[in-house]
């Protein structure tokens, strides 16, 4: 077969003259008939397997930059397990449900959808992400990025529901799932509930307030009196809308507070913060009267500034005083710790605010009014009040909702939740987490410390697009239906029918006509009709793919995201491996940072400084986007300008025009012309040692996932061992040489072995420029169809050569004294090119005889016309005289003769030859007496 046919690549067009936007479609394209993906898993079928498990991104708009740089990353290692020889398949999922698809129909709708049906928003949801799935996929694959795009896994899709559905038919028969009234991350303009991991934190102003709560009845009376004066608890809060919801103030035990008379007022506050507070409230003076143990105030009461109700004075550990009174404001329903110190107390779990985040009619003079919009006006009826000591702004990171962006509330509702402590969840999960390798390591510590912390996983969200809670429970007694059979049973109707059936069928028509109450024996139930969180879904990938696919193991040998998917993907995976298989779905996780502008600011609208990988491609073509992505530490933050591209787009062309002079200069060479390796020239057997050298480092960053250093040995293979030394200094040889002669097939078949080795190692990250180069190189048996169906280059023990690396090595520390003198001769305008140049090397006795055994290789090497060796105490004093060589000195002179018009070397002998008259004595010998017709 002609690949070069096939890929419509005239003979012409080899060596590559770049134009990427052009030509690298037309290699998707051959690669797309000649099916290689399938190829490659023929190929590899027997080989251990590598399992690299893909994250599923959503299916709502075309790809960025962040999106590409993940997918980029994952194909580079498959690609490089691939060609190590393991049988690495790649299966890319899309996450297809949740609010992030659903806010997008929602825009499109607009009011439209307030008349819909679930089932209607539900096929409009399922249309648009369907719409961008195949978008998504084809700019992937734009990417050069090779994987089962035929066959990709979708969670919309029914095997996949139905084992969503399977996991959490196990978390219900294990106990593991309750619903109960606790707060959560609440977006006011979505209407539902979110995970941690769909909270962004952003700097944002907020109320500052501190507001007095006195003390009444008994309290006041458990306390020392001074003549009669109001005694009140002052607390600090930057959420005044939590105020309605108060019902306690928290003091820690251990520490002192004290009674601050001010004026005509007592105030109870932490004796630490007291100078803090009399700046912020303006007091002039102040006098402090008693002191307190936190835990003595523990039952005292105090009135609400303005509702008509106590609260009650409690105990909490997590009291600080960093900022604040050290009395802290108390609203079971609006905050995790708070909620807990309810629980503890026997408080209310107490919400006044609804869906859409205005209070309730309860709340005198605010209801109806938006918390955000009602912090002012609460502000302004204390103060009317007296109950208002001071006011001001504070800015500090607050959550918002990831994908509306707008400012989040801790509400209390009824919802789903994974308990992380019943079957001990949490401490499964963090003695997995100990198995795991975590790179970088610090991600370790990183993810143990939010597992540790992390509060019940809610796991219900109020929408409309996704898999539903499949809970089926008593009208009468409300619990939950947990026999297996019916387990079993609801698992079988979400394989049959999906989860679109759930909101349409009757609950007999899902579980049968048989069922029974187990608690009090009603047969009247009800369903859930919340749907469940979407990082469950994605969550359960790993049982999907790697139980299911075709060559896939569970565990995965890999997962790899970004730095925010340790409390996303990676935790919420961990977190439902565990609480169904007891072990991580995972044996190690590879983070990568953000993409950034040059100024390390996060690319965004807003900025105008976004830019789409579409943009980049139409311009430079996509393998500046992985040359990009190859060559910066993705473990950090990285940063992409056009400056960053324009410096890569150089080093890519120094990769590539290597290749090219290698391709050019191998054209009437073929692979049965080569010499034997102990054949061949000393200089090219050192060349193939510096090959191997650099393959072995390659591949030892590939192994540890260290791209950049793989793409940076391998660049400066190509600048510094090949065209400023290797490649520089055989030209003579591959342009004076007879053709067929066994000094310049020699040099041929060392650039053969240097362009196989370097085609093969720079095929993960350079996926387009490999195949060129491939497509281009003479044909030899068994040569692939694709380089991307070969293996890394096999044989390096042959070139390695000890001893001739160490004659080579002291060769060219003396190469590098005389490159000196030569560039300090051109400084002084005494030489133009090396060329110019005659070289005089004074040396010792002991160096003598290096230098002359290898005289004729140092005029080579240093690429000059002429050679003299003297001893070291001819020098004058105006040679250049090296500090690391006491025994070399180096003169140099302008070399005599003429230039050689053939091999521009200077001679005496230019003249000598009457037929030839312009060239000297080395080049007439090659032209009258070489044999130049094919050997």
């Amino acid at each position: 077969m002609d690949y070069k046919k096939t890929l419509n690549l005239p003979q012409t067009d080899f060596p590559m003259r770049a134009k990427l936007p052009q030509r690298e479609p037309r290699m998707l394209e051959f690669w797309n008939k000649l099916g290689l993906y399938q190829k490659i898993r023929e190929n590899s079928r027997g080989r251990p397997t590598f399992i690299l498990h893909d994250g599923p991104p959503y299916a709502n708009g075309n790809i960025h930059l962040g999106t590409a740089l993940n997918k980029i990353l994952k194909d580079f290692i498959v690609k490089t397990k691939t060609m190590e020889g393991y049988d690495a398949p790649y299966v890319p999922g899309w996450d297809c449900h949740g609010l992030p698809i659903e806010h997008k129909v929602d825009q499109e709708l607009g009011a439209k959808r307030f008349e819909m049906s679930i089932q209607d928003i539900r096929e409009n949801c399922r249309h648009y992400a369907e719409k961008y799935l195949n978008i998504q996929r084809e700019e992937f694959k734009r990417l050069g990025v090779i994987g089962d795009w035929d066959n990709p896994y979708i969670t919309m899709g029914k095997d996949y529901e139905a084992t969503i559905i399977k996991y959490l038919m196990r978390f219900f028969a294990r106990g593991l799932a309750y619903k109960g009234k606790k707060p959560i991350y609440w977006c006011s303009s979505c209407k539902t509930a979110l995970a941690e991991a769909e909270v962004e934190y952003k700097d944002a102003p907020s109320p500052s307030i501190y507001v007095k709560f006195p003390l009444v009845g008994a309290s006041r009376d458990n306390l020392p009196v001074w003549d009669n004066l109001p005694v009140s608890i002052i607390i600090w809060t930057t959420t005044p809308w939590t105020l309605p919801a108060n019902l306690a103030i928290a003091f820690h035990p251990k520490l002192v507070y004290s009674a601050v008379k001010v004026k005509a007022e007592i105030f109870l506050v932490a004796r630490d913060r007291i100078h803090y507070i009399a700046l912020d409230c303006n007091w002039e003076k102040y006098e402090i009267l008693k002191d307190y143990q936190g835990q003595e105030l523990e039952g005292l009461n105090a009135r609400h500034p303005f509702i008509d109700r106590e609260s009650r004075l409690v105990l909490a550990d997590y009291v600080t005083l960093e900022q604040g009174t050290g009395c802290v404001h108390t609203a079971p329903g609006h905050g995790q710790e708070d909620y807990f110190t309810g629980i503890k107390y026997g408080l209310d779990i107490y919400n006044p605010v609804d869906e859409a985040g205005r209070f309730s009619a309860e709340i005198e003079h605010f209801a109806g009014m938006s918390v955000f919009d009602a912090n002012p006006k609460i502000n302004a009826y204390m103060k009317k009040l007296g109950v208002l000591l001071a006011e001001d702004t504070f800015s500090h990171s607050y959550p918002h909702c990831w994908r509306c962006e707008n400012p989040v509330i801790f509400r209390a509702t009824d919802q789903w939740f994974i308990s992380m402590d019943s079957g001990n969840l949490r401490e499964k999960a963090l003695q997995e987490i100990r198995k795991v390798k975590w790179i970088p390591s610090w991600g370790e510590e990183r993810i143990y410390l939010m597992v540790t912390n992390r509060p019940d996983w809610c796991i219900s969200r109020q929408r409309s697009w996704g898999v539903p809670v499949a809970a089926i429970y008593c009208q009468e007694c409300n619990t939950i239906l947990t026999q297996p059979h019916i387990l079993e049973n609801i698992v079988k109707f979400f394989a049959q029918n999906g989860s679109d059936q759930w909101f349409v069928q009757s609950i007999p028509e899902i579980i049968g006509d048989e069922a029974v109450c187990e608690s009090c024996g009603s047969h009247e139930f009800k369903k859930e009709m919340d749907i469940l969180d979407v990082w469950f879904e994605s969550g359960v990938s790993h049982a999907v793919v790697l139980n299911q696919w075709p060559g896939h193991r569970w565990p995965a040998d890999l997962y790899l995201e970004g730095t925010d998917q340790h409390r996303g993907w990676f935790q919420l995976s961990l977190l439902a491996s565990v609480g169904y298989e007891d072990k991580a779905p995972y044996k190690q996780v590879l983070t990568h940072g953000f993409v950034v502008d040059k100024e390390g600011r996060k690319l965004s609208k807003k900025l105008g400084n976004q830019i789409f990988p579409s943009e980049i491609i139409d311009k430079v073509g996509a393998e500046l986007l992985r040359v990009w992505v190859a060559a910066e530490d993705y473990t950090v933050d990285i940063r992409i300008s056009d400056e960053i591209m324009k410096q890569l787009t150089e080093s890519y062309r120094r990769i590539r025009n290597t290749c090219r002079f290698l391709l050019a200069n191998i054209a009437d060479f073929s692979p049965g012309q080569a010499v034997p390796i102990d054949k061949l020239d000393s200089f090219d057997r050192y060349a193939l040692i510096l090959l191997r050298k650099m393959l072995l480092k390659v591949q030892k960053d590939y192994d540890r996932y260290q791209f950049h250093a793989a793409f940076n040995t391998l660049h400066n293979f190509c600048a510094v061992n090949m065209s400023s030394l290797y490649l520089d200094v055989i030209k003579s040889r591959l342009y004076t040489e007879i053709p067929y002669s066994d000094q310049r097939r020699s040099a041929q078949t060392a650039l053969w072995y240097i362009l196989q080795g370097m085609v093969r190692i720079m095929a993960p990250i350079l996926s387009f420029t490999a195949e060129e180069v491939w497509q281009a190189m003479p044909a030899w048996e068994r040569k692939e169809e694709s380089v991307h169906l070969s293996t890394f280059f096999d044989g390096l023990d042959s070139f390695h050569a000890p001893d001739i690396e160490a004659v080579w090595r002291k060769k060219l520390e003396i190469r590098e004294i005389v490159t000196k003198a030569l560039e300090q001769a051109r400084q002084n305008k005494l030489i133009g090119l090396s060329l110019d140049a005659k070289i005089t090397l004074y040396v010792s006795a002991d160096l003598r005889e290096f230098i002359e055994m290898y005289k004729d290789d140092f005029i080579d090497l240093c690429i000059i016309s002429q050679l003299d060796i003297e001893n070291l105490d001819q020098a004058q004093s105006h040679d250049y005289k090296p500090d690391e060589f006491e025994n070399l000195i180096v003169g140099v002179s302008k070399a005599a003769g003429e230039k050689c018009e053939r091999c521009w070397k200077y001679s005496p002998t230019i003249g000598e030859f009457s037929e030839h008259p312009t060239i000297c004595d080395f080049c007439h010998d090659k032209l009258t007496r070489g044999n130049w017709s094919k050997s």
